[in-house]
């Protein structure tokens, strides 16, 4: 199963990958708006890295579970 059937599959199947890809989604609209804004706060750098990083373990977390869903078939 391709990569892309394989995330339709669990965001079927799965509620904590449904709810990473939610989050993950969330994350990256936020940060759209901070990169659309010329000059970032301090605290808006500061988030900026924040939701870097928990964009980057949300998408770490996705992908462990679409490989346990591969070994399992």
């Amino acid at each position: 199963m391709d990569e892309k059937a394989l995330k339709e599959r669990l965001l079927k199947e799965s509620e904590e990958f449904r709810r990473l890809a939610e989050e993950h989604r969330r994350c990256e609209e936020r940060l759209e708006v901070l990169r659309n804004k010329g000059a970032l706060t301090e605290d808006e750098e500061v988030e900026e890295r924040q939701l870097k990083k928990k964009k980057l373990a949300l998408k770490d977390r996705m992908y462990l579970l679409m490989r346990e869903r591969q070994k399992s078939r």
